[in-house]
């Protein structure tokens, strides 16, 4: 969805964050539950003293790490700390460096164990829990990152990119209800925050809350960059208020910024509504072009000619064969599909 950064405070200076943190705060794709890294995970800066902006702390078992990162020596600071764990295992200080190194490069298998054990040796440290959290995002082990985010936020229940990932996994692995609360503490914590809205949005239309859903869209098309996502998603909440004329607009801007299947998908449903069969023939055509195995446009395809057809009086017999064609192949993609199988068996 997009890619604003977040200023949150924790219990380390914000201005020091780890870039890994500041670069990588997964987000939801709106309406599509999907979840990714923001701007991809690897991580994007350093600040002068430490790896990933966060300066390992002053103990002196860690010096030598310290000055090969100030030196930008990665590969000598990983050795450094490699050393210091394996003197001291207990020091989560080194776990968590390591970890954020390792994370910034894109290693999140490597990075996890040191997090969870970090995590383990200091329980309630909010650095340790949230990005033990966000690698195991990162890894796709949904269910495992949002434990680790709500043992975060039981620390500190108002970071502002805890409640927003924890809110993102909840979404991903289906559990709206869940997410709810969180991404509504997102948006009171960080009101100007477009993806914050945005998640919102797409979690309150997953529960049928469309017209709240519509204010936080709008609310993001103000703060954030207008994707033809977003657009998409604000669309399909306008179609279930049966807002249709706001919904095309929405999808015509989307596709003139980017085609798609799914655009002119919805789109040839909304002028279907409104009462545009061969406008809305025209988009299902458009959108089958672009993905000739899109199931749900080749349903639109099928069900705008069979309407031909009855509009022929039955007497456009091309139409009829041209819409049945379209419904059987979209069963072929899709099989369990009882409305499809209903129109078959009717107008075969």
């Amino acid at each position: 969805m997009f890619a604003p950064t977040a200023n949150p405070r924790s219990e380390y200076s914000s201005d020091r964050r780890s870039a890994a943190r500041r670069a990588a705060m997964l987000m939801l794709a709106a309406g599509l539950g999907l979840v990714g890294p923001m701007g991809g995970c690897a991580g994007t800066g350093k600040s002068g003293s430490g790896v990933s902006g966060t300066p390992v702390k002053a103990d002196p078992s860690l010096a030598a790490a310290q000055a090969a990162l100030d030196r930008n020596d990665r590969t000598g600071a990983r050795l450094e700390l490699l050393k210091v764990i394996e003197t001291n295992p207990t020091m989560s200080e080194a776990q968590i460096v390591l970890g954020e190194m390792l994370f910034d490069e894109g290693n999140y298998e490597a990075a996890e164990p040191r997090f969870r054990r970090a995590a383990e040796l200091e329980p309630q440290s909010f650095r340790a829990q949230f990005m033990h959290g966000l690698t195991l995002h990162a890894l796709n082990r949904l269910q495992d990152a949002v434990s680790a985010y709500l043992r975060a936020l039981k620390i500190n229940p108002n970071d502002f990119d805890a409640n927003v990932n924890v809110a993102s996994a909840y979404f991903a692995i289906g559990e709206a209800p869940q997410a709810l609360p969180f991404a509504q503490q997102s948006v009171r914590l960080n009101p100007r925050h477009g993806q914050a809205r945005y998640n919102l949005g797409a979690i309150l239309a997953a529960l049928d809350r469309h017209e709240e859903a519509i204010v936080e869209y709008q609310q993001a098309t103000e703060l954030v960059a207008i994707t033809p996502q977003l657009l998409v998603s604000l669309s399909e909440s306008l179609m279930r208020t049966k807002r249709y004329e706001e919904a095309r607009a929405a999808l015509e801007r989307s596709i003139k910024m980017q085609p798609s299947p799914l655009a002119y998908e919805r789109l040839g449903s909304c002028q279907f509504r409104l009462g545009g069969p061969a406008e809305a023939l025209t988009a299902f055509e458009a959108a089958v072009k672009l993905d000739p195995d899109y199931f749900p446009a080749l349903n639109g395809v099928g069900v705008c000619e069979l309407n031909r057809w009855i509009d022929s009086n039955r007497t456009d017999e091309a139409a009829r064969q041209r819409g049945l064609g379209a419904l059987r192949r979209s069963l072929q993609l899709k099989r369990a599909q009882p409305k499809v199988e209903d129109l078959l068996s009717r107008y075969r």
